[in-house]
């Protein structure tokens, strides 16, 4: 064989062939490196490490291409490699030093930081921007800080993405922003980022946790509590996880307890539990939204529609497109002789719906609104609408000997004019309420005026209905 052992020089005080091959391997993969296409540059950087695993040199281009296609901890285990070969490896030191600030650990930075100083203090001017980064972070982590203490979520998520400019690599970093984003409802954006994270490493308990967390907020709590259960296989010592498995035990506990009350008639009882509920985690809008439409369905029960009303407005200021907090709040409004209010309120369902049901209930409500300002034969005659044919007759009788003319015949001219208007609105009343297909039209918000009779919309007049609409009964909690 005319092969030639690979440890054997070529000639005296040339390379030996291990050498040549690894040089050239090296410089195949510095063209790459130029060429920007650093995957194959780490390709023949790594052939070269084979090739003379003890060439510090090496690692460091390794390291290099690493961080060009932003994996840090590749190109730390290399520039790390590459100082223990060589401590006075220059370059392989300041690139450990980005490598530890892009993943965000700064003791390690600061701690590389020194020793390079140590070892070379008169280039000093060649990591000054990594000292400015180191304290700008530190900067920053304390001002999220503060952020987080005083729920200020949005400051948080501005302040990480500054961080995440300096330190890419940072999970610490990705992970307060994920969970921000999370407490700002942008449920969306924190699932991206979460999945981002576990791509890169399935089992990373933030990521898992932020997870969890969306499914929480957004009322998925069985789903959640079983996300921050695998967050504690993986973690035991996730504080956070820990306290939201029983938070949200305790939240279905207390809402259910509410639910049962609420059906078995104890509405005070109903109503703590609900309250009591509302006070386990404010920060889950969804959930308390619907704690708060249910505390709606405890007073409508009791007829105290203004209390009804409230708690109606505060679900849907946590949740602007909860149907169910409307369809409530169009009830006790009405109730309330607030038509106006239920009807810009049925049209918003309408918007959100695009249903049967919507529209019916739209119709309903501006009939009613339309009522409202037409005259009450009822109030005229100072009867009850359930009032049958003799007591509105009664009721006529008496309301037309009050305000009969002849009665105020001594008055002033003023007075004589409104006695007039009345009676002849008693007659007026009392002509529709004592026929009964006008008192039925009538009834039924139709317009009496109408000579169709109320059938422009097919061959049956149109009647809205009493009571509350069958579809999606709002008192289901």
């Amino acid at each position: 064989s005319s092969g030639i052992n690979a440890e054997w020089p070529l000639r005296p005080g040339l390379q030996t062939v291990s050498e040549k091959e690894a040089e050239d391997a090296k410089n195949t993969g510095n063209n790459f490196y130029k060429q920007k296409d650093y995957f194959k540059a780490i390709k023949f950087y790594t052939n070269a490490i084979n090739l003379l695993p003890d060439k510090a040199a090496y690692y460091g281009n390794r390291a290099a291409a690493y961080m060009m296609i932003s994996n840090y901890t590749n190109a730390l285990e290399d520039s790390v490699k590459s100082v223990e070969m060589d401590p006075n490896f220059f370059k392989g030191g300041l690139r450990m030093i980005k490598c530890y600030i892009a993943l965000g650990n700064l003791t390690a930075a600061s701690r590389a930081l020194q020793d390079l100083k140590s070892r070379d203090p008169n280039n000093s001017t060649s990591y000054a921007s990594e000292n400015t980064n180191i304290n700008r972070l530190r900067d920053l982590e304390a001002n999220a800080d503060k952020d987080m203490n005083k729920s200020d979520f949005r400051r948080v998520v501005y302040v990480m993405d500054r961080a995440l400019e300096m330190a890419p690599a940072c999970v610490n970093y990705k992970t307060k922003r994920a969970e921000c984003l999370a407490l700002l409802g942008r449920y969306n954006e924190a699932q991206e980022a979460s999945n981002e994270m576990l791509r890169a490493n399935s089992l990373n308990a933030g990521a898992l946790y932020v997870k969890g967390l969306c499914l929480f907020y957004q009322d998925h709590l069985d789903k959640a509590r079983q996300h921050f259960l695998q967050v504690l296989r993986v973690d035991p010592d996730h504080g956070k996880a820990r306290l939201a498995v029983k938070e949200v035990k305790e939240l279905e506990s207390t809402k259910q307890k509410g639910n049962a009350a609420f059906t078995s008639g104890k509405n005070e009882e109903a109503l703590k539990l609900y309250r009591a509920a509302l006070l386990i985690c404010p920060n889950n809008k969804l959930t308390n939204a619907k704690l708060h439409a249910n505390i709606a369905a405890v007073y409508i029960k009791l007829r105290n529609y203004e209390e009804a009303v409230k708690a109606c407005t505060a679900a849907i200021k946590l949740d602007d497109g909860y149907v169910k907090a409307y369809a409530r709040r169009i009830v006790c409004y009405q109730e309330l002789e607030q038509h106006e209010d239920a009807v810009r309120d049925a049209e918003k369902m309408h918007n959100m719906e695009h249903s049967r049901e919507s529209k019916q209930r739209l119709r309903d409500a501006n009939i009613k609104l339309k009522m409202s300002k037409r005259k009450d034969y009822y109030k005229i005659l100072a009867c009850s609408k359930s009032a049958n044919m003799d007591e509105i007759k009664k009721a006529y009788k008496k309301a037309a000997l009050k305000h009969h003319p002849d009665r105020h015949s001594h008055g002033t001219e003023e007075e004589k004019a409104t006695a007039e208007k009345q009676f002849k609105e008693v007659g007026e009343a009392y002509a529709v309420l004592s026929d009964p297909k006008k008192k039925l039209r009538y009834d039924n918000g139709e317009d009496l005026d109408d000579p169709m009779g109320g059938m422009h919309h097919g061959k049956h007049s149109y009647c809205f209905h009493q009571g509350f609409p069958h579809q999606g009964f709002p008192f289901s909690v």
